[in-house]
């Protein structure tokens, strides 16, 4: 699966891990890390639910199965970003 080696380094450099720090959060190695990354192979379902609690997502968003937009705002401030998930809000409510 293409979409997960992908989401992992994506969400991986977003997080300024290494592939060598991510690996020794999950006991495992740097290579085991990279072949994740390039599809050579996949994780456990262990490893699996590991990875997605410490980016904080679901196994289904890691798989491809989910898909998930993120925003970036950092340099808003707190009453953009407000008026910004009220708008959001109003948008998923029409």
């Amino acid at each position: 699966m293409v979409d997960f080696g992908n989401t992992l380094k994506t969400l991986r450099i977003q997080n300024d891990l290494t592939q060598e720090q991510l690996a020794k959060k999950l006991g495992l190695t740097k290579s085991v890390i990279s072949a994740y990354e390039t599809g050579l192979r996949m994780p456990s379902y262990d490893v699996l639910i590991m990875i997605s609690k410490i980016f904080k997502v679901t196994t289904d968003y890691l798989l491809g199965l989910e898909k998930k937009e993120e925003l970036d705002i950092s340099g808003l401030t707190e009453d953009e970003i407000a008026a910004l998930k009220s708008l959001i809000r109003a948008m998923k409510h029409r």
